[in-house]
């Protein structure tokens, strides 16, 4: 069983076969539970003899399954084989393709660019091509999905994709192997003297890619690094341990979450290592409405113990714990089974983690003055003693600058630690 903070079929026959079992039965004491059986099977009966269309047995035991999981939260559900597949392949953030990011247009796949280091990059695809051909069948008709998994596959295997180049009249076929794609949840650069880190995402690769993101602006930057920004905005969540993993890299002691289940005797402490990852760095947590469980995780611990100034607007509200629990044979289920509290005892359950300093995202825009008179249009004004030239003042606005408001102010609120934090008493 796994944690995210994100035998069926079976148990369904046996309901079947206890409603068609005879009246002589001795039934299980006075229990409800019995009685409420019997419904479903007369239910099921019903509609396998009586629906308009054949639907197989399968298909509504999965529903009901399924019907009876999300009736309990929105987070609790089935996942039939392929979706936990699916799951799997998230969690695990690695899987056997080409090494391409796509897109679809015009209902052909795009490619927006291949990875590094991966057969894609190695066969020599580019940014623009379009794969009209996968396997010789045409990828017109398919939706993204469907492309996407075709692409996918065991390692090793053989695959040949037809593309269509700008500037090429005739298509190019390339053959390329499957390897294992390794998708990396964290992405980072520095922002002149501050380390910028994005976490997309809790998945198995999140706490050695935030180490190898550490690394790597400590080498660019060296001692002149002023702080950290991690940036988990739009982040919707992942693996319980990774995102104790990721808060445990800033944290030198003390709780990091603890989780509460039914049972009094359920409940879990997550505890800091020591060991600061940046050796006491300022850090600034970017969170907005999009930023959910394993990151209302990472920002809870931070700021309530002080180590981070949490900025952006307040997260989504997720504070709940769900376990995958496969099913031989068949997918898994993905139950609810605890809640989870900040190292404050805060449960932030729809309520989100309030940020230290509200920042909206924004953009700074020309206010319209409109044509107001300046000290050159007055009569008698004085001349500038100092002008050599003629001087045009223009009223057109400077071009817009793409920006992104709430880092901005991050950074600025990094460089101002630093600053104050440079100043000593005389």
């Amino acid at each position: 069983m796994r944690s995210s903070v994100f035998g069926v079929t079976a148990v369904g026959l046996a309901v079947v076969a206890a409603y068609m079992m005879p009246a002589s039965m001795p039934q299980a004491g006075s229990s409800d539970t019995f009685q409420q059986l019997k419904l479903f099977g007369d239910v099921f009966e019903r509609v396998r003899n009586e629906y308009v269309e054949d639907v197989t047995d399968e298909a509504l035991i999965e529903s009901a399954i399924n019907g009876m999981l999300t009736s309990l939260d929105p987070h609790s559900g089935y996942l039939d084989a392929k979706k936990y597949r699916d799951m799997q392949v998230q969690t695990k953030g690695e899987f056997g393709g080409l090494g391409i990011e796509v897109t679809m247009e015009d209902g052909l796949v795009k490619v927006v660019s291949p990875i590094d280091d991966t057969p894609a990059h190695r066969a020599g695809i580019q940014a623009g091509d379009v794969i009209t051909h996968i396997d010789s069948e045409p990828v017109l008709g398919m939706t993204l999905a469907e492309a996407v998994e075709k692409m996918r596959g065991p390692v090793d295997t053989s695959i040949a994709l037809t593309l269509r180049r700008e500037g090429h009249e005739e298509p190019i076929d390339v053959n390329m192997a499957r390897a294992v794609i390794t998708i990396s949840p964290v992405r980072w650069h520095s922002e002149i003297d501050i380390g910028y880190i994005r976490v997309t995402a809790f998945n198995e690769q999140t706490e050695t890619s935030l180490r190898q993101a550490v690394d790597e602006l400590e080498a660019e930057l060296g001692p002149e690094m002023k702080g950290i920004v991690v940036d988990l905005r739009n982040n919707p969540g992942g693996l319980l341990e990774q995102a104790v993993a990721v808060a445990d890299a800033f944290l030198d002691q003390g709780e990091i979450v603890s989780t509460r289940g039914r049972r009094t005797d359920s409940v879990q402490r997550f505890n800091a290592r020591r060991g600061d990852l940046v050796d006491g760095l300022p850090i600034v947590v970017l969170i907005n409405g999009g930023s959910a469980s394993a990151s209302e995780i990472v920002a809870g611990a931070l700021k309530d113990h002080g180590r981070a100034i949490v900025m952006g607007t307040r997260s989504f509200g997720k504070g709940s714990v769900q376990t995958i629990m496969p099913l031989p044979g068949h997918g898994a289920i993905r139950l609810t089974t605890a809640r989870y509290y900040t190292p404050a005892g805060i449960s932030i359950q729809a309520k989100g983690i309030v940020p230290d300093i509200e920042v909206v995202q924004a953009r700074v825009e020309t206010i319209d003055e409109g044509q107001g008179r300046r000290e050159a249009d007055l009569r008698n004004r004085l001349e500038n003693d100092q002008a050599s030239e003629d001087v045009v003042a223009s009223d057109e606005p400077p071009p817009e600058a793409e920006e992104d408001y709430q880092l901005e102010r991050a950074l600025d609120l990094l460089r101002g630690v630093a600053i104050f934090g440079s100043r000593t008493v005389q």
